[in-house]
Formats: structure tokens, sequence, C-alpha cells
């Protein structure tokens, strides 16, 4: 290694910090380095990243698209099979036990099951919702699984599904606005 590296290493990494407005002589006074008027000369501005002086954003120029679920989803605190491992056979598992062992930080948001590792004891476990591999899991076991009312958890029946039948014919909704409408008129002419 040079003597000339050795030398030039280390300037500029202890530079002295500037001292402002100490007299105009100072020529870091009066202003101090900041111009004149302007929200930059100003004491405690903050401009942020997306402002454009006054012309509208870029962002906020492009259309909104889309639909984003965010404010509706379900959040839960997660915890999976393989963390019950920490309860003795026939306890009793709800979102205050699992605040105790220090596995749910607090209970601003309900619980849900998933079925990640395996369980060998029986628990009675009482959650908000089960994934439907935790729950056969915690079931095959011979635990209990309970909703937030100490009621048995049941999973919601699945939505029944509308079945075009065979063998007729589609209406739009235009043909068949019209005829409802052509038998009216046609009692009106009779009469």
């Amino acid at each position: 290694m040079s003597m000339i590296h050795e030398i030039t290493a280390g300037i500029g990494a202890y530079k002295r910090k500037q001292r402002k407005g100490r007299g105009e002589s100072s020529g870091r006074g009066k202003t101090c380095g900041r111009g004149t008027k302007g929200s930059k000369a100003r004491v405690g501005t903050y401009i942020k990243p997306t402002y454009e002086g006054g012309q509208t954003e870029l962002f906020r120029r492009f259309p909104k698209r889309g639909f984003s679920n965010e404010n509706w989803e379900h959040r839960y605190y997660i915890i999976n099979l393989s963390d019950l491992a920490k309860f003795d056979a026939g306890a009793t598992v709800d979102q205050a036990a699992l605040q105790e062992k220090g596995l749910v930080p607090d209970d601003k948001l309900p619980v849900k099951i998933l079925g990640n590792g395996e369980i060998g004891k029986k628990l009675t476990v009482i959650a908000k919702w089960y994934s439907k591999s935790a729950h056969k899991k915690i079931t095959d076991a011979g635990g209990v699984v309970q909703n937030l009312r100490s009621e048995t958890f049941e999973f919601p029946k699945p939505k029944k599904k509308f079945i075009q039948r065979e063998g007729v014919p589609k209406k739009s909704k235009k043909v068949a606005a019209v005829e409802e409408e052509a038998p009216a008129a046609e009692g009106e002419k009779k009469e």
C-alpha cells in the first residue's frame, strides 16, 4: 500500500461542521446559505417528495383504478399447531392463555389457528377461525374445537351456485321487458 493512500485515506472523514449565521463577514451570515425568500429559506419547512411547485402531482394526474380489499379484510393473530405444543394435555387454549405464553401480543385482534405442525395432545382450543387442516388435526387428536362463544366450531355451509337448466334459452333483460309489456297492451285494446 502506498504512503499517499495512507495520507489521503482520512481526508474528509472528519470534516468540521460549518457554523452558520456568525456575521456577514464570515461568508455564512445573514441568510446562512439559504438564498432569499421562498419556502426553502424558511425555518422548519418540509417539502414532500411528490411536490411539483404547485403543479398537480404525478400521482394525482393518473386516474384511480382497481379495488383494494385492505379496509375490509379480516386480520388475525396467526398461531400454528406447532406453537400449541407449549400447552399441557387437557389444557384450554384461548386468547388469554396464548397471551400468557407470549404467543400473542395483546387482545386487539382475534386468533386464527393454522395447521402447520402436528399435535398429539387433547386440547380445548377456543379461537375465532381455523384452517380446515388445523380443525381436522385437533379433532383427530381427540381435542375440542370451539368458537369465541364456547360453542362447537362449524364451517359455514357452501353457497349454492346458480345452475342454468338445460333446454331453456337465456332471455336478455330487454326481451323480457318487451314480452311483459306486450300482453298488457293487448288487454287495453280489447276493452
